[in-house]
Formats: C-alpha cells, structure tokens, sequence
C-alpha cells in the first residue's frame, strides 16, 4: 500500500510543485518582490513605478514573441474564463468556429453559445485527441486552443485566414513554451499562472491590427457590453501602460522576473528545453509496461502538460496524495473531470530536468515496490 512509502533523500526533488497551474515562482522571485520595501507595493498603478512595470512586461513579451510590426500587448484583470465572454461580446461581429478537444476549449464555445446576437458552432473530438483548426467561410472568428490544459493536447497547424475572419488562440497553459507563427494569428491570450511563473487575475492579449480595428468597429455597435469588458477601454489603457481597474502588483511584478530570465535564453532555447524534458518522459513511459500516454498521436503529445495513464492496478490518486503528504511531489493528480487513473505533471519551465527525473523515479519505486490498492 502507498500510505507506507518512502521516498530515498537522494531522490527528493529541489521543488515539490510539479502541478499545471499555478506553476512554481521561484523563490528568488519572491524575494526580490520583498526586497523592492516601499517603492512598489501599495503604489497606485496610475504612477510611474507600476506603469514602467508593465511597460516592461510588455516590452519584453515582443521581443521574446518576435511579434510582428503593428501588433499590441494589452492586458487588463481577469483570467481566460473572463476573456471567454469578453471576446465575444466585443471581437466577433456575426459567428465564431471553435475546435473543442478538452475541457477548456469546451468553454470557450459555450461562452459564446451564450451570446444571443452571435451564432457559434464548435468542431469536436473525443478527449485526449487532437484537433488543428480550418476555415470555414461563414465564421467571421476561428477559436482554437494551443494547449488543453486539462487532457495534454496541443494543436500542431494553424490556417491562414482572410481580412474579414480573426483567428484567434487560447495559450494559457502554452504560452512561452509552444512556439507559433504570430503572422497567422490575430488573438493570442493567456494568463501568466503557466509557463510564465506568475499569480492568477491577470490576461494579456497580444492582438494583431486587424484584431485591433475590429474591436474598435463593434464597440461602436448597439449592443450591451459592461466597460469592465470593454476592448475599446482595455486598448486605451494599455497603450498608455497600465490597466483599466488596479491589478495585483505583485503578479505584474513576478510575470516581469519570469518574462526577464526566458528572454536571456530565448524563445528557441526555452522550447529546446521542453523538448527534452517530454523526451525523458517518453523515454520513461516506453519502458514501463504499466505506463502508456494519454494522448496517443504522437505530434498532439503537449511540451507543457504531460497525461500519463497507470495500469488499473495502481491507484493514481493514492499515490499522489502521498507524494504530498511527504512533500516531495504537489498536485500532479489527474484533472479531476477526466476520472482517468493518471498523472498531469508540468513540464514548465522552471521545473528542472533534473527534478522531473526524480519524479519519475519515484513514481516507479513506489509502484514497483508498494504498488495496489
């Protein structure tokens, strides 16, 4: 039984937070935020200190994005759930496409569903599969997401598409670490509590100049959109480096140390590191006879969140409350609708090579020597 099992010292990780949002601040980070006293906290975000904070973020998010000339960073409160409905109450004009693979992408779709003045439609497949978006000419939006947060799917193509449709991605659990041709795509967004180690409560939108004169076009439309959700607001704000309403600073503040140290290595090097860190888990899961991915097309297998089934026998759960309860692994149990017997474990950047191979060494001491029931 796992309520017995010990893990060896020598194959205690550095870090326990191997769980797929929210991901693991590192320490350093957290200092440095402390050691910024009274000059930053408490500040209001209409000054200099907080608007030259989100300047940066914003710098830095188009030189690690190589983004292309005319395309704007604006971020604002909320989360992805937020920016569901605000998309499409403010971007699209008649209809959105959605390609639904996961929980998330689910979500989106029926965000807009909701709507009453728009039509949506969503393209579906089983979980755990994949799917890349195509254009259909009736849809003035194509929604997609990069990577399913809840299954470990990430889309592999993009479309182009014409002057009248917007496309537009949902890379909350990707962003930083799926590389992604920004010419193609009008709408990219994401929150920075994944890939890029900061807290939740915050978007950001990186939106292309299409993108940008249709939002201008519909917020002059005769229709209810509350100013919280207003694009038209959210643009304003951003251009002069700040938010519509007070953010957290602190999240600002750890999304720019994060943004700091990815850009030194670059975005090529940042996704090299992913790469290997999914190669040591197929490497591990290919030799182990009571292991086999989730996700069975190879090329949908995500760079950020790795599924990893376990053979019936072995309970998942039963593991993973006790790596917890020993403070060596945190939150890598299975996305708690799927009801599958797995792992969901980060392969974020500032988790290490090194501790992700501890990890799977534990996981097969503890099955292997204590496994059941």
């Amino acid at each position: 039984m796992f309520e017995s099992f010990e893990v060896p010292s020598e194959l205690i990780p550095s870090d326990p937070r191997f769980g797929v949002g929210p991901s693991l601040v590192p320490p350093e980070h957290l200092l440095r935020l402390a050691n910024t006293g009274d000059q930053l906290m408490g500040t209001s975000h209409r000054q200099a200190a907080v608007r030259n904070l989100v300047k940066e973020i914003q710098k830095d998010i188009s030189k690690y994005f190589s983004l292309p000339a005319g395309y704007e960073v604006v971020l604002g409160n909320g989360g992805a759930t937020f920016l569901f409905d605000m998309i499409g109450l403010g971007l699209v004009e008649k209809s959105s496409l959605h390609f639904v693979c996961g929980e998330f992408s689910n979500k989106w779709y029926s965000a807009h569903h909701k709507i009453p003045w728009i039509k949506a439609e969503k393209r579906e497949v089983p979980v755990g599969s994949g799917i890349n978006p195509v254009v259909e000419a009736e849809f003035d939006m194509i929604c997609c997401t990069l990577n399913e947060t809840s299954t470990g799917v990430m889309l592999t193509q993009l479309p182009s598409v014409d002057e009248d449709t917007l496309l537009a991605v949902d890379a909350t659990s990707g962003a930083g670490q799926i590389k992604i041709d920004f010419n193609k795509i009008d709408l990219y967004i994401f929150s920075p509590q994944k890939v890029l180690a900061s807290e939740g409560g915050l978007y950001l939108a990186i939106m292309s100049p299409k993108a940008l004169k249709r939002a201008e076009k519909l917020y002059k439309r005769d229709s209810y959109i509350p100013d919280v959700m207003s694009w038209k607001s959210a643009i304003e704000n951003s251009r002069k480096n700040q938010t519509y309403n007070t953010p957290a600073i602190s999240t600002l503040f750890l999304l720019r140390e994060q943004l700091r140290l990815m850009c030194e290595l670059g975005e090529d090097k940042v996704c090299a590191m992913a790469q290997e860190k999914l190669a040591l888990l197929t490497d591990w899961v290919n030799g182990k006879d009571y292991l086999n991915f989730y996700v069975e097309d190879e090329c949908y297998r995500s760079l950020t969140v790795a599924t990893i089934n376990i053979a019936e026998q072995f309970n998942a759960e039963k593991l993973a409350k006790r790596l917890r309860e020993l403070g060596v692994a945190y939150d890598i149990d299975a996305y708690r609708k799927l009801g599958k017997n797995q792992f969901r474990i980060s392969l974020f950047h500032n988790i290490t090579i090194n501790d992700l191979e501890k990890l799977t060494k534990i996981i097969s001491l503890a099955i292997e020597s204590h496994g059941g029931k």
